[in-house]
């Protein structure tokens, strides 16, 4: 809750519009309520009396929870939260920060004064990622997986584990990406994550460690992190049978459905007061935890659907896969009309952002797979495809409608690769190509940059892969019988699992070739180990 005595105004034209008539900048409060610095900027640098009469004469002030609007959180994001960002009346970037004190914020105000004084609208710039949003095209092939496989060598810390040589953030995608093709530094970096960002007491996992060497963890815990970390330590017990990766999925799945559980889903967050999270067990029975953000998001829960059954999936857990059918269930009852989905229930959401449709299609995706219980999946996909993919075959972040900069369209590689992942499951469960040429397009927008990526997207050099060797295991049986748990637990992790198929037994098929048939789970295990090792 907002205690500054600054008079903010909403997102929207209305800020605008006032910013206009005034002739006077725009400065955007870019914030995340899990944040500690937010709220420290909040008690110190906009309390202060004298900062926040300056801010309300001389500038149109605007505060926007970066959780609850994705696409202003994608175009003016200065790096981190807070982002503090002075615009244009037409939303143009004049300067920005994150974090500042008293005096910093001082000199910031007086830099910005003179600046828009002297050149006025002429002063602002549109991030480079706007002014062009082609994407560079080409066409995906081999070499994209060959070329993250030597960034993997390149970026891997051999003393700590993890990727970089700084800030260690758990990267599960790329760990799911190591799995099959350096598989010691992924469970070694699981090893480190394990280690130094669990709350052994309260679970769920915080959000990166500050140092090389793992220490000094950031506290917050966010759903979107917590499903893909469960997701993670699922797939990696699937490959070593560790019982320490699976007890460490199942300290994800608890919080997820204990602490940031609302009563219908996920809520979005929680967080990261370091003076209650260092303290010992004992203590922390008689402090109040941080605070929840319980706002169900589609795009969280999406992700927490694909990690609970994922878990579910490997381990027969009976309490993942409730919780994980009760959040998909709301959130498609009350945030999903037709094929279009809301980003949460709430004045002010909007409806059909990438993020939304591509996390939540992929919730679907694997539920379909382990329950098979498809949802609406067919049609968040043909909404998806119909109304946010462009003509050079990327996606779109959402509607190219709004304030300030966001009438420009934006292609995010990061949720094209979650799109076009959830599309490529989407087409082998049910045989239909339309879903994997989308997936094709999208991938090959961004082909001629794929030797450029670094670690933190090697999930595009995954999906890649993927594209051009698809496999799945086709069960003519439902889920849950004996065949398709079994298909469930020996297929890898980039291999879908398609119960009810039109087949008899089991059938692994790889690109267009059926490698083999099966009947029973002793002879589909025969399948794919021989598979496997060929």
């Amino acid at each position: 809750m907002d205690t500054t005595k600054v008079e903010w105004r909403e997102w929207g034209a209305d800020a605008f519009e006032v910013a206009a008539r005034r002739s006077q900048p725009v400065l955007l409060a870019l914030v995340a309520p899990w944040s500690a610095e937010c709220r420290e900027m909040d008690a110190t640098t906009y309390s202060e009396p004298r900062i926040a009469a300056n801010i309300n004469d001389g500038f149109v002030p605007v505060r926007v929870d970066a959780d609850r609007h994705p696409r202003v959180r994608e175009r003016y994001n200065m790096g981190g939260f807070p982002s503090t960002v002075f615009l244009t009346p037409q939303g143009g970037v004049l300067t920005g920060a994150t974090a500042l004190g008293v005096e910093g914020f001082r000199g910031i105000l007086d830099s910005v004064r003179r600046t828009w004084d002297g050149k006025g609208e002429g002063a602002g710039s549109v991030p480079r990622a706007l002014r062009n949003a082609e994407p560079p095209g080409g066409r995906v092939d081999a070499r994209a997986e060959e070329a993250m496989v030597e960034q993997l060598l390149a970026a891997y810390d051999d003393e700590f584990g993890g990727w970089g040589a700084d800030v260690k953030f758990p990267l599960p995608r790329t760990v799911e990406f190591a799995l099959v093709r350096a598989r010691d530094q992924a469970t070694r970096s699981l090893d480190a994550v394990q280690t130094h960002l669990l709350d052994t007491y309260d679970g769920g996992f915080y959000r990166f460690a500050g140092n090389r060497n793992w220490t000094s963890a950031r506290r917050e815990k966010l759903a979107d992190e917590n499903a893909a970390l469960l997701r993670a330590f699922a797939h990696a017990y699937r490959y070593s049978g560790e019982d320490a990766y699976r007890t460490a999925a199942e300290r994800a799945a608890e919080y997820l459905t204990t602490t940031l559980w609302t009563g219908d889903a996920v809520a979005a967050s929680q967080g990261g007061d370091p003076g209650y999270f260092t303290l010992e067990p004992a203590d922390r029975e008689e402090a109040d935890p941080p605070p929840v953000d319980e706002t169900v998001f589609a795009d969280r829960n999406g992700l927490a659907v694909d990690g609970l059954l994922t878990f579910a999936g490997y381990t027969d857990d009976d309490r993942a896969t409730s919780y994980a059918r009760r959040a998909r269930e709301h959130v498609c009852e009350t945030l999903v009309d037709g094929g279009a989905v809301r980003h949460y229930d709430g004045p002010g959401s909007e409806t059909g952002l990438l993020v939304d449709q591509a996390r939540l299609l992929r919730g679907l995706t694997t539920s379909w797979a382990v329950l098979g219980e498809p949802g609406p999946a067919r049609a968040v996909a043909d909404w998806t495809i119909e109304h946010l993919q462009a003509d050079h075959g990327a996606f779109v972040d959402g509607p190219a409608d709004g304030s300030g900069l966001l009438d420009r369209p934006l292609v995010p590689l990061d949720t094209n690769v979650d799109c076009a992942s959830a599309l490529l499951d989407l087409a082998l469960l049910t045989g239909e190509r339309r879903y994997r040429e989308a997936a094709r397009e999208a991938v090959d927008a961004f082909a001629n940059a794929a030797e450029r990526m670094g670690v933190e997207v090697a999930g595009y050099a995954a999906v890649a892969a993927r594209l051009l060797e698809p496999a799945v295991i086709k069960v003519g049986a439902p889920a849950g019988d004996d065949l398709h748990r079994a298909a469930l637990r020996l297929a890898d992790h980039e291999t879908v699992v398609a119960p009810d198929a039109d087949c008899e037994g089991a059938r692994l098929v790889e690109g267009d070739d059926v490698v083999g048939a099966a009947d029973t789970p002793a002879a589909l295990e025969g399948l794919v180990t021989g598979a496997r090792e060929g």
